[in-house]
């Protein structure tokens, strides 16, 4: 929050002056949910804003009248039911009509519980509905504790996969739901409650597994729906994990193997490689998913040299298609195709499955290999296997496909702050921001420069190149060294 009226959300400012700005159809649909959130209320320094914060809650009540517009959809509603809660606690005075109108939401969100979404909107609700039965007292709000509680049971042992990561693949969604877990037994101990045990054993899984999806400059990594600025930073929610007493096996070595999640963290010397062998989400919901089998990103000497395109925008356009698609990512296209067709804002029909994954560690060398049939549909016996070698030196990246197909191309997207110094038909040379002077080598195919964007961050793009290793044989490999 900006000023009074006066917000930025997702990099894009906007101000709320008249009723209808609530509902603005000329902002988009996820900046208006934000809109409605107030996540403000809880942000850092908040208490220097209180004033606006009063005038706003007020607005809001008197502006948003119960079932009407954005704010009343179940997914703002529960987030902003917990951040009212939140806010009181805290030590804010409600007043007796925003009080009222916390009631009436809590009534309305129990009425319309997003079981047709599921995942971590269900989840969303759920926790609202624990919050408000905590904070309320009577039959009523016993009714909604018990309820979120019922569905919360149900849903941890369904999302939060035996590794510890959570079932939607999004390392940034893995972050969202780890904080909503970490709330809901923080809200139980507030009100002298204890909660149910085996929340606290799901979030020491969860806590250990952010390792696995965590590059040296502390952020997540850039598979699925992921960006930086929407979740807590890894950081940030590891150390509220220590202050509630929990402490999760944080994974170290040369490997970092979540094998149900489908994320392995490969380190060695200066290098640390992340890579997707994941499935793209449950077979029931696929709406985070991208069409990013087998990419990767690098890190070199903590900053990032290999990145997927990022996440920019929700909702329906061009813009959010192409930044779903293969192409967008550190993996390889088959005749133009995405290995999963990803289509409209939230859908995936037929997809890419993980085969025959393996890794290993030799001396100071670690490998991971895996396959997809995502490209089945062009030849029954397409596959795309790929195998990462790193050392101390370098990285060797293996591709070959199987099956017929005519052309294919591995992309291999550059962090904007990486220079690029020269290339040639089957070498390129680049620095580093660190000043590091890398090699990429090509065996098998043929080597070209595009220009791409990057957007770590929604509502943001910024250009960069990507190296696109062409081939049409079965086999290509391309060796990183520095």
């Amino acid at each position: 929050m900006l000023g009074p009226g006066m917000f930025r959300f997702l990099n894009q400012a906007g101000t709320v002056t008249d009723p209808v700005d609530w509902n603005d159809p000329n902002q988009a649909k996820l900046w208006l949910y934000n809109l409605h959130y107030f996540d403000d209320l809880n942000s850092r320094d908040a208490g220097d804003r209180e004033h606006w914060h009063r005038a706003l809650l007020e607005q809001w009540v008197r502006e948003n009248p119960p079932g009407t517009g954005n704010g009343w959809e179940p997914y703002p509603c529960s987030l902003r039911i917990v951040n009212w809660v939140k806010w009181a606690l805290g030590g804010a005075q409600l007043e007796a009509a925003w009080r009222q109108s916390l009631a009436v939401q809590a009534r309305w969100l129990e009425r319309h519980l997003e079981y047709h979404l599921l995942g971590n909107h269900l989840f969303a609700n759920a926790k609202a509905l624990v919050f408000a039965g905590l904070f309320f007292e009577g039959d009523e709000p016993e009714r909604w504790l018990h309820l979120g509680r019922r569905i919360l049971d149900r849903e941890v042992t369904e999302q939060i996969l035996p590794d510890g990561g959570h079932f939607e693949r999004s390392p940034m969604y893995h972050v969202i739901i780890f904080e909503d877990l970490l709330d809901l037994l923080n809200v139980h101990y507030a009100y002298g409650v204890e909660p149910p045990p085996a929340w606290r054993e799901v979030a020491g899984r969860m806590l250990g597994a952010l390792s696995g999806m965590q590059h040296p400059d502390g952020e997540i990594a850039f598979f699925n729906d992921a960006a930086v600025g929407i979740a807590p930073t890894p950081g940030a929610v590891r150390d509220y994990a220590v202050r509630l007493g929990l402490y999760g096996d944080e994974m170290k070595g040369l490997v970092v193997s979540l094998p149900d999640t489908g994320y392995f963290r490969l380190a060695s010397g200066p290098a640390v490689c992340i890579a997707d062998v994941a499935p793209i989400g449950p077979d029931y919901l696929p709406g985070h998913a991208h069409a990013d089998t087998l990419s990767f990103e690098l890190s070199l000497d903590g900053q990032r040299v290999f990145v997927n395109s990022g996440t920019s925008e929700y909702g329906t356009s061009a813009e959010r298609l192409r930044q779903r698609g293969t192409a967008a990512h550190n993996t390889v296209v088959v005749n133009g195709l995405d290995s999963s067709e990803v289509w409209s804002g939230f859908r995936v029909a037929r997809r890419a499955r993980p085969l025959d994954v393996e890794y290993g560690v030799n001396g100071e060398e670690v490998w991971l290999a895996g396959s997809h049939d995502g490209y089945r549909r062009l030849s029954r016996a397409l596959l795309h296997r790929r195998a990462w070698q790193l050392n101390g030196s370098g990285l060797s990246v293996q591709d070959e496909l199987t099956g017929a197909f005519d052309v294919a191309c591995a992309r291999f997207h550059l962090h904007p702050t990486t220079t690029l110094i020269a290339t040639g038909e089957r070498k390129a040379r680049f620095c580093t921001s660190a000043g590091r002077e890398v090699v990429l080598a090509v065996d098998g195919g043929t080597l070209r420069v595009e220009p791409a964007t990057y957007h770590p961050e929604f509502g943001a793009a910024t250009p960069t190149q990507c190296l696109v290793v062409e081939f049409h044989g079965p086999h290509c490999e391309s060796h990183l060294y520095w």
